[in-house]
C-alpha cells in the first residue's frame, strides 16, 4: 500500500477553534478579526478544501459575533449562508439563504445573532474571468461582479448541494480528495455550478447613502488601526474622521449592530484576552496587559472582563498557555485503498459488461473497466458503478462526479 505524501493529505483540512483570533487567522483569502458579542466559550469548526485553482471553505460558529476585515486583492471571493439560521447582516444588510455575496476589497463588517453557518468559494482574479469565458462563454471580469446576487433557485440549490457534499468528503473520507481524477472532476463541477449562479445575476443596487456610510466606516476603521492601544473618545474620533457623533452612532448601529464606543471596547477586550491567554508564566501581569490595550481603570476592566468572559483576568492569566487550534479527529496520514480485500472490507467486483442485481453478494468475473463497490463504506469509485447503483446505496456525493479510471485498480 502506498503512503500518500504530505502535499496530497493537506488538500483538505478540518480545524476546531476556541480562540476567535486564531480562527480568524485561518480564514483564507481574507484578513479579518472576529469578536464574540455574548458571554460563553467560542467554538467553531472550519473545513477547507484547496483545489488547483479554486479554494472553498465552510464553517460553523456557536456564538453571536461581529467581524471586521477585507478580502485579499488577488482573489474573487463569494460567500453565502449554508442554511436557515438567526439573522446575519453584511454591512447592515440582512442576508438570506439563496443569496451570493460577491465581495469587493473594501472594509466590511458582518454581524451574526446566533449559531452561524456559512460557506465561501474563491478564484484568482484572472482565473475567474478565464473560467467564465471557457465554461459559460461569457466575458465577465471580477471587478464587474460585486454586491449581493440572487441566482435562480434551482441553480443555487445545485451549488449548495455540491458545496456541502465536498465539505462532507473532507470530513469523512479525505483520502478521496487525494485522487487526481476525482479532484479534477470535483473542481470542474463545483466551479461550473457556482459560475452558473453568478453569470446573468444582477447585483442588488447600492444606494448613494449606503456608499457614503461605507466611506465613513472605512475612515473609522483606519483611525482605530492608527491608534491600536490608545483609549479613544467619541468626540475625538468624530473630529478625526469628519462626521457628527449622531451620524457615526447611526452608521455603526446599522453596520455593527452596536454603537461605536461599545465596539471599540469590545475589540480591545478581546485583544486583551488573547494576550492574557498566551502570556508565559511570570512574563506579564494583568496590569501590564490591560494598560497596553488601553484599559487604565483596572477595577472597571476586571468587572467588564468578568461580565464578558465569565472569569477574572487573573484566572485567565494563571492558566498555562496552550495551543487553541486543534484538528478534528482524523488520520494524520492516509493510505490508498487496498487493491484486494486485505483490510477486511466486503467487496463486490463487477465486470464492465455485467449488470449485477443490487446488493448481490456473488462476485462476477472482472473484465476490462472493472470497478468496485465497498459494502462497508458504501463507496463507489467510477461512473459505471454510479450508473448502476442508486445514491442511497453509495456516498451521496459520488453521484455528482465522473471518473475516467477506477482509483482502487492496482497500479500498472
Amino acid at each position: 500500500m502506498r503512503l500518500l505524501s504530505e502535499a496530497e493529505v493537506s488538500r483538505s483540512n478540518v480545524f476546531s477553534f476556541v480562540d476567535p483570533l486564531q480562527y480568524a487567522a485561518h480564514i483564507r483569502a481574507a484578513d479579518i478579526e472576529v469578536f464574540p458579542t455574548t458571554k460563553g466559550e467560542f467554538r467553531t469548526q472550519l473545513t477547507q478544501v484547496t483545489f488547483d485553482q479554486q479554494w472553498m471553505q465552510r464553517t460553523e460558529e456557536n456564538l453571536p459575533r461581529i467581524h471586521r476585515g477585507a478580502i485579499r486583492l488577488d482573489r474573487k471571493v463569494f460567500t453565502f449562508l449554508t442554511e436557515d439560521q438567526p439573522e446575519v447582516y453584511n454591512r447592515g444588510k440582512l442576508l438570506s439563504v439563496g443569496e451570493l455575496c460577491a465581495n469587493d476589497n473594501d472594509m466590511q463588517h458582518v454581524v451574526t445573532t446566533g449559531h452561524y453557518r456559512f460557506g465561501g468559494i474563491s478564484l484568482k482574479l484572472e482565473d475567474f474571468a478565464a473560467k467564465c469565458e471557457s465554461m459559460l462563454g461569457v466575458e465577465l471580469r471580477a471587478e464587474q461582479c460585486n454586491g449581493v446576487l440572487r441566482p435562480p433557485p434551482e441553480l443555487m440549490k445545485r451549488f449548495l448541494e455540491l458545496h456541502a457534499l465536498v465539505a462532507a468528503l473532507a470530513k469523512t473520507t479525505p483520502e478521496l480528495l487525494t485522487i487526481p481524477e476525482l479532484v479534477r472532476s470535483v473542481e470542474h463541477k463545483l466551479t461550473h455550478a457556482f459560475l452558473a449562479c453568478v453569470v446573468g445575476c444582477n447585483p442588488s443596487k447600492v444606494m448613494e447613502a449606503t456608499l457614503r456610510n461605507r466611506v465613513v466606516m472605512d475612515r473609522f476603521e483606519a483611525f482605530i488601526e492608527a491608534h491600536p492601544n490608545t483609549p479613544l473618545y467619541l468626540d475625538q474620533v468624530c473630529v478625526a474622521i469628519g462626521v457628527a457623533e449622531r451620524t457615526l452612532r447611526a452608521i455603526c448601529e446599522d453596520h455593527l449592530g452596536m454603537g461605536p464606543v461599545r465596539y471599540l471596547t469590545l475589540r480591545r477586550m478581546h485583544l486583551a484576552r488573547r494576550a492574557l491567554t498566551r502570556a508565559l508564566p511570570g512574563s506579564a501581569t494583568v496590569t501590564q496587559i490591560a494598560t497596553t490595550h488601553g484599559f487604565w481603570e483596572l477595577g472597571r476592566f476586571s468587572v467588564a472582563y468578568r461580565e464578558t468572559f465569565g472569569e477574572s483576568p487573573l484566572a485567565t492569566l494563571r492558566r498555562p498557555p496552550h495551543d487553541v487550534t486543534t484538528k478534528a479527529d482524523r488520520p494524520q496520514r492516509l493510505h490508498r485503498l487496498p487493491d484486494k480485500n486485505e483490510a477486511g472490507f466486503e467487496l463486490i467486483e463487477f465486470g464492465a459488461g455485467a449488470t449485477p442485481a443490487m446488493g448481490s453478494q456473488a462476485p462476477i468475473t472482472p473484465k476490462a473497466g472493472d470497478f468496485r463497490f465497498d459494502l462497508v463504506s458504501r463507496r463507489a469509485c467510477c461512473q459505471i458503478c454510479l450508473d448502476r447503483h442508486s445514491s442511497r446505496d453509495i456516498a451521496g456525493c459520488v453521484r455528482f462526479f465522473t471518473l475516467t479510471q477506477c482509483f482502487c485498480r492496482p497500479p500498472r
